[in-house]
């Protein structure tokens, strides 16, 4: 019997061949995505230090630091499982309260697994600008911007120009939350 020579033996690979090469491609899917950042930005969003711009929490429109300058801002980013956080922001609430009109405090929830809106309103700061991280690998862009490889909490601190001064990274509470406003904007609060 003759064999036609242009044809070649049909190969079958082994199913466990099969298995390992659709377990790298899942490999290297994750890592791409990982390596872009995992979270698409909306369109005209910005999670760089010096110019962000993100999405309000409730939704509707965004918040930027340009829209704040001439006047001091503090951003302080927390998430709802954060007991770090939780243990600061009565501190910032006071502080905002006292200084209302002479600096801008804006919460961003970062890194959030869960209901945001719990957290500002347990401490009544919600009439603060509320923001959304975006981008990032944990919906974290601004928070890998001030403190990459970091937890939680981080509180930048900028001056009226939207020049960033200081980024803290944990938790910032009593003496050392006033004497904060007191070297870097020349306030003084009562905590």
């Amino acid at each position: 019997m003759m064999t036609d020579p242009t044809l070649a033996p049909r190969t079958v690979l082994p199913r466990g061949a099969l298995i390992k090469a659709a377990a790298v491609l899942v490999l290297v899917l994750v890592a791409v995505i990982a390596f872009r950042g995992g979270e698409d930005k909306p369109t005209g969003t910005s999670t760089k230090a010096n110019a962000f711009v993100l999405p309000r929490l409730d939704g509707s429109g965004t918040v930027s630091l340009e829209e704040h300058r001439g006047q001091p801002v503090v951003v302080n980013l927390y998430a709802s499982w954060c007991s770090v956080c939780d243990l600061e922001m009565p501190g910032f609430a006071k502080a905002s309260e006292q200084l209302k009109g002479k600096v801008t405090f804006i919460g961003v929830a970062s890194m959030e697994t869960g209901d945001a809106n719990v957290m500002p309103k347990r401490h009544g700061v919600e009439w603060w600008p509320l923001a959304r991280d975006i981008g990032g690998s944990k919906k974290s862009g601004l928070h890998d911007e001030y403190a990459r490889g970091y937890g939680m909490p981080v509180t930048a601190f900028y001056d009226a120009d939207g020049t960033l001064l200081r980024v803290q990274r944990g938790g910032l509470v009593g003496v050392d939350l006033s004497d904060t406003f007191e070297e870097l904007y020349h306030l003084k609060i009562r905590l």
